[in-house]
């Protein structure tokens, strides 16, 4: 004899319909997980925490970040057997380097070795504060802050500045995307990249560039 519920069974496959799936067990596959650091006081100990959010870039990191500071959680960041980083809290990292290069260096037009050493003391203990860093430490972080800042300026140059040359109003004030720069920097930084010694410098470089591509 068939139960009813086999009944029921066996008209929903044939009409299509799948059997709703433990929700519980869905989110448990679906999460990503990282390993965080409690700090106290007195001890700090290791212990695994659910992390369901989407992965963030730029600002978006920032909330995520600001909220474990607050409970002194610290995400820690895992490495491969090549020594690179990897998993989520290694991406967090990078994102959270990213907007503290943007936007607490000075926009100069300086390398970053002439960057004053308290700024960039202030970023590494930004990260520390946030992140188990592991490997690499201090040294990696700054060299993350390093390139991610020289990419900065070269998006602002490529993007926001030799396109409007001859648009003295668009580059009277910093990108919308980028409220936080100082006009004053602004200012500064514009009249760097317009001036004839870095146009002779900047087309050097796509000489260069196009000679390396033709020969590839």
């Amino acid at each position: 004899m068939v139960s009813q519920q086999q009944t029921k069974d066996s008209g929903s496959k044939k009409l299509g319909i799948v059997a709703p799936q433990d929700k519980s067990s869905k989110e448990m596959k679906s999460s990503k997980k990282m390993k965080f650091a409690s700090s106290s006081a007195e001890t700090e100990s290791q212990t695994t925490i659910s992390d369901d959010s989407k992965t963030g870039r730029g600002m978006s990191t920032m909330p995520r970040v600001v909220k474990r500071k607050l409970q002194k959680v610290r995400p820690i960041v895992e490495y491969n057997k090549m020594g690179k980083g990897i998993g989520q809290a290694h991406i967090e990292m990078q994102s959270y380097i990213g907007v503290l290069a943007r936007s607490r260096v000075p926009l100069v037009d300086k390398k970053w070795s002439q960057i004053p050493k308290d700024v960039k003391e202030q970023i590494w203990e930004a990260v520390d504060m946030a992140f188990v860093v592991g490997q690499g430490g201090k040294k990696s972080v700054l060299a993350s802050a390093a390139k991610k800042w020289k990419d900065f300026k070269s998006t602002l140059t490529r993007h926001y500045i030799l396109p409007y040359t001859n648009d003295k109003e668009k580059l009277s004030h910093p990108p919308e995307t980028y409220k936080f720069i100082e006009k004053a920097q602004w200012d500064a930084f514009v009249a760097s990249r317009l001036s004839q010694d870095f146009e002779s410098v900047h087309s050097q470089h796509a000489q260069i560039r196009e000679k390396l591509e033709y020969n590839h």
